[in-house]
């Protein structure tokens, strides 16, 4: 069974390695997205996925678009099927025909919920008490193909999606290796998508991880978690990003944006509720647990926290 993966990030990792470990496929090429300039110093750096591949001596070929640059390597791979996990870049029909069993997408929502790039996000943003991983048969649609299997996994309460992406990715290498036999022996089913039920998740930007302390103090928590580790809630201190990485809810009243403790905490009021900051870090210093964070930072109860 010759397999062409196509993946990028963390995420994508462990049902590549999970596919190359069980010894019952040959993976004969690795599609990842190009390599990327990161941090301060723009270093360029390789995608997670691609590092693994070449680890394990699997071609790897990298692409800005897939769709103009592609084909013919695809072609060459003469691929039976194609394995998609986080890669990134959408497919045209022209490619999801080259495999004779097509295209599988591991996908980490329970679809039709949440289709698009940033699943994981959105879940944590709007609160949800369950996710899990759909292995689907990718279509020239965002996320809309034909579902052949779904496994739940209960979020738990103080979760970030960094520790979410952790055990989604572990769960969506046992579903791949759970629903290739039945793929490859043709006894797979395929059940259409409810699109009454659909819901969309943009791909996250900057922006997006800014808080309004007009919010309630149980949303803007919820953003705390959805944007950690990446690309962290932040409001604005002297018109600096002011970066929060955990808090918690206090049922208490006060003015949106009001200091209400400061000294061996940090309470803020909100919309509805206060919020508790427990790690944070000003604009060019270090992530900081609260308490230490105060020795060094004085506030004053009642005074807007801007």
């Amino acid at each position: 069974m010759r397999i062409v993966y196509l993946g990028t990030p963390d995420f994508a990792v462990l049902p590549l390695k999970s596919l190359v470990e069980s010894g019952n496929y040959e993976i004969v090429g690795v599609v990842t997205n190009l390599d990327k300039p990161v941090g301060r110093k723009q270093v360029l750096t390789p995608p997670p996925v691609k590092v693994y591949a070449q680890s394990c001596g699997i071609p790897v070929y990298q692409y800005s678009k897939i769709r103009h640059e592609g084909v013919q390597d695809l072609i060459n791979l003469r691929p039976d099927l194609m394995i998609t996990c986080a890669f990134g870049q959408i497919l045209s029909q022209e490619i999801l025909d080259i495999p004779k069993l097509g295209v599988i997408n591991i996908h980490a929502s329970l679809l039709p919920k949440y289709r698009g790039a940033s699943p994981i996000h959105y879940a944590l943003l709007n609160g949800e008490k369950t996710t899990g991983i759909t292995i689907m048969k990718t279509d020239i649609g965002i996320d809309t193909g034909d579902i052949i299997m779904q496994k739940s996994l209960e979020i738990k309460e103080d979760e970030t999606c960094g520790e979410l992406f952790e055990r989604l990715s572990i769960l969506g290498a046992e579903c791949i290796l759970e629903a290739l036999p039945s793929i490859i022996d043709g006894s797979a089913t395929y059940t259409n998508q409810n699109d009454e039920f659909a819901t969309f998740s943009k791909i996250i930007k900057k922006q997006d991880a800014l808080i309004l302390w007009e919010d309630t103090a149980e949303n803007i928590k919820n953003k705390i978690r959805a944007f950690n580790p990446a690309p962290v809630a932040y409001c604005l201190i002297e018109g600096l990003p002011f970066k929060i990485y955990s808090a918690s809810v206090i049922e208490k009243t006060a003015r949106a944006g009001e200091i209400v403790e400061c000294s061996d905490k940090l309470v803020i009021g909100c919309g509805k509720d206060c919020l508790s900051l427990l790690k944070v870090q000003k604009a060019g210093g270090k992530p900081m647990d609260i308490k230490e964070f105060l020795k060094g930072n004085k506030f004053v109860v009642n005074e807007d926290f801007k």
